[in-house]
């Protein structure tokens, strides 16, 4: 023991000069004593160290920051002041300093994003290089994912188990021994006392007492549910009450809590200010929600007597209380506040007959005759027009200024007498516009519903509709009765809703330049249409344009406009009527004379076809369009010898390129094929950069099966016209159906240089490559289109296409975010769901792609097409005729397959229907 070390003799040794004891603790960090730092005293100034400093030949040290600051100068600047001058100084260096960083700005950002960009290609980051593996799981299925194998431990070593062992208490044992066992005898206490002995106090227990309190706290409910349902009465329905015990709400603790705060809370409010009315109600309202109605009662009956003169308690109190009660209520009420018309209309309410309503309402009258609300209610109540007559008449003596009163009392009378009531209500109340409102429908009325009268003067009194709302505008406005344009509107629509047409027309008429600038007068105006349109109120529509119309007589677009709603929203008529002054006023508005043209021949009315076009030549007679309209309203007819000599004219007064086309058409329709060869050739000799005039000159030479004529013909129209990928897909075809795909692709080829960036023509390169058995140059060749037009449907489809079936939606999500949701892609999600039997989502995508084609004005047919062959497959009637109707009305024309078709000689004349019906047979 002596040879070992003394842990303990630092204890024996003097503490060091610096100890200070609890300071390693914390306990003396924050008192700080007088003793610990010494006597207080101030230490040298600045100017008495830098003379001590300049004694021994020291320079001042300098701090380097002390000039950077503007806001805290000190040193060479420290005596100067910064002023506004210094501020406006400040401002200039930092818009030169803005300036000088933004000259290059955007070169220096867009060379920051390339880096970046390159940057992620040299290095991506592991999610997107395991991308399209995760991607890939999404086809993984249920037996595949249970059959992957779990991750065991493949660090290779041995981890030791660490396993542990309890002793099992004695008590567990044993008590788990007697778990089965039966008791089969007492022990000698239970011997003794004669049975089990009650842990309480052994005393017996009274089961009468038990009933007999059962049955009391039984009656106590009861009586408290007959109290809340009818006040005194004292019966309860014994069928009813168990049921009605089922809509008790159970109340939870903090709900209770809740009731005895606001309680509390209310009974204090009261008390301090009885005179408040509210503090009553609330305080009533929340004993009710309670479920305590009896003290709910009382309290409303005491804040009655503390706030007689408000009309909200003495409701309050009637609700509370059964009828009887609540009528000796509001009775007390009115001998309080006689001049409340809530608590008057409270105890008509509560009258259960329409007599003693009348008795109430009219005993109110007496108390209150200048209350519009009780009069409506008193005249509700009539059932014979005569005596609501003379309750109105009597009314409006009594409140002049009311012009609900007014137009009431108008109605119930005849129209001659109705036009007294509005003149005298118009002399009493001079600033109301809906009493001159009310005149000019009744004037109209009066109009339209007298058979008696010609329609002369059903005319003049039309007009006067007109006046007497003009009329209005100026009275209003020299009583300073000021309403807004849009308020007239407002009116005007009302009137169309309750069925005054004329007077919707005159409000418009007189109202609808107001307060417009000139300049602003066209645009405004046609917002205000489409908004009426849009809102349903067509005629104010109508009358809106009507009147633009004889602003701006000459506007054409204007014209088709107003056209247009009478097209959609009119009748034909109307829209004859509207196209007809349209003709007159713009001669030279081509459009204007078709659509009336059309609108003749789709009735039936050809002869007024004939004679609206030829009017139309008389005023345009060098115009293509019109040319063009004839010649199919002939052709159409079977009236060839017409269409052809029309054609002769046309080609000599238009001499367009269009009209050429067009009778070489027609003579090739007609099986003229050298005559049509004739015309071809004059027209490419006046027009040789029209395209169109070299396929359908290649196309008549390979029906003939003239090969060699049609490859010169496309040929030399590729070299005059080498932008129109047409032309070279014709002649790519032509060489494929020779046999000669190598030539076919070479002209491809050639034609892609011409026309970089074409989808169309990357999708017939690929088509030559499948065509000819050539699977891995055709992924080649698709691969390197996606590249050059990332964003086109067509290409992304046929990638679409070409995946294994399991990878096709997963191309098909690639392919939506590339084009931004193109119909194109769209309506191959369609196909795709289509071909999973999944038959809602499928007609809904169709649908989808069909709706983005219009709203994007993408022109394909082919959309339409797919739609019907699904809907013929699993749709109905009724599916597919909506499918016919909306190609009808979108009219498409173009396509990958729908050109083809609508353009066979087989098919001229036909319909839009039959055309999608033959389209949906050609696809595949």
């Amino acid at each position: 023991m002596s040879g070992k070390p003394n842990k303990l003799a630092f204890l024996s040794m003097p503490a060091p000069a610096s100890y200070v004891a609890g300071l390693g603790r914390g306990c003396c960090f924050w008192f700080t004593t007088r003793s610990d730092i010494g006597p207080a005293r101030e230490g040298p100034s600045a100017e008495a160290v830098a003379e001590a400093q300049a004694r021994r030949g020291e320079e001042a040290e300098v701090d380097p920051d002390q000039f950077q600051d503007p806001d805290n100068e000190y040193g060479l600047f420290a005596g100067t002041t910064y002023e506004q001058d210094d501020e406006e100084a400040d401002r200039i260096y930092e818009k030169v300093d803005e300036a000088m960083d933004a000259r290059r700005k955007a070169r220096r950002e867009a060379q920051e994003q390339l880096e970046l960009a390159r940057h992620r290609a040299e290095r991506p980051k592991i999610q997107q290089q395991f991308a399209d593996l995760k991607r890939g799981l999404s086809a993984v299925t249920d037996s595949e994912w249970e059959n992957i194998p779990e991750v065991g431990n493949l660090t290779r070593k041995k981890r030791r188990r660490e396993e542990r062992a309890f002793v099992v208490p004695d008590s567990i044992l044993v008590g788990d021994r007697g778990r089965g066992e039966y008791e089969n005898s007492l022990d000698p206490a239970q011997q003794q006392n004669g049975g089990f002995q009650t842990p309480a106090d052994g005393g017996l227990s009274n089961f009468l007492e038990i009933g007999a309190a059962n049955e009391t706290v039984l009656g106590l409910k009861l009586d408290q549910a007959s109290a809340a349902a009818s006040g005194t009465a004292t019966s309860v329905d014994p069928k009813g009450y168990l049921t009605s015990l089922d809509s008790v709400a159970i109340k939870s603790n903090a709900e209770i809590g809740d009731i005895k705060r606001a309680r509390m809370l209310f009974e204090s409010l009261i008390k301090s200010n009885p005179k408040h009315a509210p503090g009553w109600i609330a305080a009533a309202t929340l004993e009710e929600h309670a479920g305590r109605m009896v003290q709910a009662r009382k309290l409303i009956m005491q804040g009655t007597e503390q706030c007689q003169k408000s009309e909200d308690i003495w409701i309050e109190a009637a609700r509370l209380h059964n009828n009887h009660d609540a009528k000796v209520i509001l009775a007390d009420a009115v001998q309080h506040v006689g001049q409340s018309v809530k608590i008057w209309l409270t105890a008509a309410d509560l009258e259960g007959d329409v007599p003693a309503k009348k008795r109430v309402l009219r005993k109110a009258l007496e108390h209150i005759p200048n209350s519009v609300r009780l009069w409506k209610e008193t005249v509700s109540l009539e059932t014979s027009v005569s005596d609501a007559r003379t309750l109105l008449s009597r009314a409006v003596e009594v409140i002049p200024m009311s012009v609900e009163l007014w137009l009431a009392l108008a109605r119930t009378e005849t129209p001659e007498r109705a036009k007294a009531v509005l003149n005298k209500a118009r002399k009493a109340i001079p600033t109301s516009h809906e009493i001159w409102i009310a005149a000019g429908r009744l004037l109209e009325q009066i109009a339209v519903t007298d058979e008696s009268k010609s329609l002369e003067q059903r005319i003049k009194e039309l007009e006067m509709v007109d006046k007497t709302i003009e009329m209005a505008v100026q009275q209003l406005r020299k009583h300073q009765v000021l309403l807004t344009r849009e308020q007239w509107l407002g009116e005007a629509k009302n009137c169309e809703k309750q069925g005054s047409t004329r007077a919707c027309e005159a409000i418009v008429k007189a109202t609808v330049a107001m307060d417009v600038e000139e300049e602003d007068q066209l645009a405004t105006w046609e917002s205000d249409a489409d908004l009426a349109e849009k809102e349903g109120t067509i005629h104010t529509a109508q009358a809106i344009f009507a009147y633009a119309l004889k602003v701006y007589p000459d506007r054409k677009d204007l014209w088709e406009r107003a056209a247009n709603l009478e097209k959609a929203h009119g009748t034909p008529d109307d829209l004859d009527r509207v196209l007809s002054q349209a003709v007159e006023r713009c001669p030279q508005a081509e459009n204007l004379w078709l659509m009336r043209a059309k609108e003749k021949w789709l009735l039936g009315d050809v002869p007024a076809a004939r004679e609206i076009l030829e009017r139309a030549f008389v005023a345009n007679e060098a115009s293509e369009k019109i040319w063009l309209a004839a010649i199919k309203l002939e052709a159409e007819n079977n009236e060839l010898h017409a269409a052809r000599q029309i054609l002769e004219r046309a080609r000599e007064i238009s001499n367009t390129e269009r009209i050429w086309m067009k009778s070489a058409v027609f003579e090739r329709q007609q099986g003229q094929v050298d005559e049509a060869l004739n015309i071809l050739a004059t027209a490419i000799k006046k027009f040789p950069r029209f395209p169109k005039l070299y396929m359908i000159q290649a196309q008549i030479s390979q029906s003939r099966k003239d090969l060699s004529a049609a490859r010169a013909a496309l040929t030399a129209g590729c070299k005059a016209c080498p932008k129109e990928p047409t032309l070279w897909i014709l002649a790519s075809r032509l060489e494929e159906s020779d046999n000669r795909s190598i030539k076919s692709r070479a002209l491809l080829e050639k034609a892609r240089q011409s026309n970089p960036k074409n989808e169309i023509l990357w999708a017939e390169a690929i088509g030559v490559e499948e065509r000819s058995n050539a699977p891995v140059q055709a992924k080649a060749m698709l691969a390197r289109a996606l590249q050059e037009c990332p964003t086109s449907g067509l290409l992304w489809r046929m990638q679409i296409m070409s995946e294994p079936r399991p990878t096709r939606k997963t191309r098909a999500t690639d392919a939506m975010k590339k084009t931004e949701s193109h119909p194109t892609i769209i309506n191959t999600v369609a196909r795709l769901f289509w071909a999973e039997r999944k038959i809602e989502k499928a007609r809904q995508w169709f649908e989808r792609a069909v709706n983005a084609a219009v709203s994007q004005g993408i022109d394909d047919g082919d959309l339409w097409g797919w739609w019907l062959k699904f809907e013929r497959e699993h749709g109905t009637e009724e599916h597919r005729d909506a499918v016919r109707a909306s190609c009808v009305k979108e009219d498409p024309h173009h396509g990958l397959v729908w050109p083809s078709v609508a353009k066979d000689l087989a098919n001229v004349g036909k319909s839009t229907s039959k055309i999608l019906e033959l389209v949906a047979n050609a696809l595949q």
